[in-house]
């Protein structure tokens, strides 16, 4: 059945976050949440999402979910998915929150090893094209152009000069059983893509799933172009 605002689960599984008011990165994971119910397990890197729902004493998750080291979102999923299943439970879903630096550039090996051994996992990335929670560093999904503070814009550097990385089609090159994109612009196209991958392991007893999520890409491209326009005037 499709997922709809009316049907939406009520109850909430990451509130209280410190996040910035509208955070797309927040919606993403509060309504995937919201999808994969309450036996869901979450990992999240060093990134945005951890930083702001992991304030102690204040843990703003209500179902299970544990930071994992940058490089490490797809290995510890792998491991939690394998423990639980060598103890015989099954009602679990393993899934991992990651930004664009965390999943295509220092959790690239991690990611293509889990995408390899088609573990059962899920694997979200949230793509706001730079290092967000640092500083607003150069990522490889930053955007031809962009202006970071690792790629300045000016008169004699013209923002990043790097195109960015394809991760869809380095994903989809893997041969992977389902990928998929999707943005909170979009929100019910989002949800039902996560619901998608909710499939009960006695149907689909091996089955490796992986939804990249790409958040203000319009914004971002629309802003890298006047910055190209602009240099290019100079």
């Amino acid at each position: 059945m499709a997922v709809t605002a009316k049907n939406l689960c009520k109850d909430e599984f990451f509130y209280g976050h410190k996040a910035c008011a509208g955070c797309g990165g927040s919606l993403a994971v509060r309504n995937a949440l919201k999808v994969l119910g309450k036996n869901a397990v979450a990992v999240l890197p060093a990134g945005c999402m951890s930083a702001v729902g992991f304030n102690f004493p204040q843990l703003c998750f209500a179902n299970n979910a544990i930071i994992s080291t940058f490089a490490g979102t797809s290995s510890m999923l792998t491991g939690i998915e394998a423990g639980f299943r060598r103890r015989g439970i099954t009602d679990f879903t393993a899934v991992g929150f990651a930004g664009d630096g965390g999943t295509a550039d220092i959790g690239i090996q991690a990611l293509s090893g889990a995408i390899d051994r088609n573990d059962n996992i899920i694997y979200i990335c949230y793509d706001n094209e730079a290092y967000m929670n640092t500083g607003i560093q150069k990522s490889g999904l930053t955007p031809f152009g962009a202006k970071t503070t690792t790629t300045p814009a000016g008169e004699n550097i013209r923002g990043n000069i790097r195109p960015k990385k394809n991760m869809f089609e380095i994903v989809a090159a893997h041969d992977i059983s389902y990928a998929a994109t999707a943005t909170v612009g979009y929100m019910t196209d989002f949800l039902n893509k996560i619901e998608m991958l909710h499939i009960p392991e006695k149907i689909f007893m091996r089955l490796h799933l992986l939804l990249l999520f790409l958040m203000m890409v319009l914004l971002m491209r629309t802003l890298s172009l006047k910055m190209r326009k602009t240099a290019s005037k100079r």
